[in-house]
């Protein structure tokens, strides 16, 4: 009797082994397969961010309290400030550089037309926030 339930328990510790082994060795399925230089997670990520909807295209606002205008730059002044003639009027302003311009380093010459938005508490004062393609 103790033989046979020693070999039993061998048999059972046997089996238990191959099917960790068999796990180990298991083909692995081709969507979590990771490319080189990927790892399991990526590739995890990845296939989540295919699932998802894409994203919408996000529309400017309009600021209500902004007075978007036309002009063209009279003249270039240091600290990039710029002069600023306003096509409607004919009005002078001191305009300075928005941040996004100033960012991708959009030169901006005398003669070029311009966007400028004013705030409606200094009429005097605007920001260039777009140039023209001529």
């Amino acid at each position: 009797m103790i033989t046979t339930r020693r070999a039993m328990m061998r048999r059972v510790a046997l089996l238990c082994a191959c099917a960790s082994l068999a796990a180990a060795f298991a083909p692995v399925s081709t969507a979590a397969v990771a490319r080189p230089g990927r790892t399991l997670l990526d590739a995890k990520k990845q296939k989540k961010k295919d699932l998802q909807a894409p994203k919408p295209v996000r529309e400017r606002k309009v600021k209500d309290d902004m007075i978007e205008v036309d002009g063209v730059v009279l003249e270039a002044l240091p600290s990039a400030n710029f002069r600023v003639e306003i096509g409607a009027t004919k009005t002078s302003l001191m305009c300075t550089i928005s941040g996004k311009i100033r960012k991708n380093y959009v030169k901006i010459l005398v003669g070029d037309s311009v966007k400028v938005v004013l705030s409606p508490y200094d009429l005097t004062k605007g920001r260039i926030t777009f140039r023209e393609r001529n």
